[in-house]
Order: C-alpha cells, then structure tokens, then sequence
C-alpha cells in the first residue's frame, strides 16, 4: 500500500512541476512579446499611454512569474525573478520618461 501510494505521490509531484514550469514560460513569452510590441508601438507613434503601459509590463509580469513560482514551493526561482523585476525598474523609468 505505501509503495502505490509513494507512486502515486511522485506522479503529481511531476504533474505540478510541469504545470508550474508551464505557466511561469507563458508568464515569460507573454511579457517578451509584449514589452517588443509596446515599445515598438511607443517609440513609432506619438508620446502617448503605450509607454507607460509598456513600463508597467515590464515591472510587472517578471513580479507574476515570481509569485507564481514561490507559491507553488520553488523559491529560488521566485527569488530570480524578483531580481528580474528589481532589474527592471530602471529601465521602466526611462520608457516611461520619468528617470
């Protein structure tokens, strides 16, 4: 019965690494492909609210892929993607044109 159950067990465990691993690479791709059209679309128009908004992509979704990654247990991750986000804030500050 422990042998089933420790099989059983190791089964989700994989199941949820997967599924982690899956959300936080959509949560990546998602803001590369969105901070390159942003800023493209910012930079070729008018001074206007896309950069701003392509500020606050790129300050937020690396924060997304750390909570989402230290929620469901792996912390050094999450910890590489506060840095991430940490890494960010300059440079959102000068898209933005308040730094």
């Amino acid at each position: 019965m422990r042998v089933a159950l420790a099989k059983l067990e190791d089964r989700r465990e994989v199941v949820r690494r997967q599924e982690v691993a899956l959300r936080v690479a959509a949560v990546t791709l998602a803001w590369l492909v969105l901070l390159a059209l942003l800023l493209g679309w910012g930079l070729t128009g008018s001074p206007g609210g896309e950069r701003y908004l392509a500020a606050l992509v790129a300050v937020v979704m690396p924060f997304v892929a750390a909570v989402i990654a230290t929620r469901h247990g792996y912390p050094w991750l999450g910890g590489a993607y506060v840095v991430l986000t940490l890494a960010m804030v300059l440079p959102a500050l000068g898209m933005a044109g308040l730094g």
